[in-house]
């Protein structure tokens, strides 16, 4: 059973619902259970947020979340800097980060690799942003884990120069691998995380409404993380 910590309940005009979700489905990781994607699917079912931002996932995981949902769908691979090709998980599918987002715009997403990565692996880390319906861009990325000064430097080109190159609000889903934002993050934004690596953060607007964590029931290594912006 899928645990929830609510940890606040205050009320108020809504701005939007998102759900940050790392889900280890490559299937070469050791947190790999083969079970995330189903749990994923239940939670998006019942939360029914208005974006979803999606880390260690393959195509296919993004392909059938967005399904399970009723959203529309954006993958970006991982890429081997060795070989300049995308990274694949186990099944073959090519691996990497994804958003579903619930009104899609009539912009195409973008996104791209760091310029910064870590000397000691080969995986080039990505981010990926999609123009909504909503009037704001939906954002992720996923940052390095073995180094913390490399996981920095790549959240401050996320928010200075990938993000920022999409005009109007923006909201931000992702595992940064770092455990505070504020020495990377712009000032008009307003966060929340689960209490570990993972964040989330939009520009323009007032505070969280409400924060829950939400227990994956084992199935991954990270927890769901539920935010209603106001």
């Amino acid at each position: 059973m899928l645990a929830v910590v609510d940890v606040s309940h205050a009320r108020g005009p809504r701005l939007l619902d998102m759900v940050q979700m790392n889900l280890c489905n490559s299937g070469w990781a050791g947190c790999y259970t083969g079970r995330s994607v189903a749990t994923a699917a239940a939670v998006i079912r019942a939360e029914r947020p208005d974006v979803v931002t999606l880390n260690e996932i393959c195509r296919g995981d993004a392909d059938a979340l967005a399904r399970a949902g009723g959203m529309a769908v954006a993958f970006q691979p991982a890429v081997d800097r060795r070989i300049g090709q995308p990274i694949v998980c186990r099944d073959g599918e090519p691996y990497g980060i994804g958003l579903l987002v619930r009104a899609p715009g009539d912009q195409p997403a973008r996104g791209g690799t760091y310029p910064v990565q870590d000397p000691g692996g080969p995986e080039g880390r990505a981010w990926l942003c999609a123009p909504t319906a909503g009037g704001f861009v939906a954002c992720t990325t996923h940052l390095v884990s073995t180094n913390p000064f490399v996981a920095l430097a790549q959240c401050r080109h996320f928010f200075t120069v990938a993000v920022a190159a999409f005009p109007g609000r923006v909201v931000v889903g992702g595992d940064f691998n770092l455990g505070d934002l504020t020495p990377c993050l712009p000032p008009n934004y307003v966060t929340d995380s689960d209490g570990g690596v993972q964040h989330v953060a939009v520009a323009g607007a007032a505070r969280t409404g409400r924060q829950r964590v939400i227990d994956m029931a084992g199935t991954t290594d990270h927890p769901a993380l539920s935010v209603t912006w106001l």
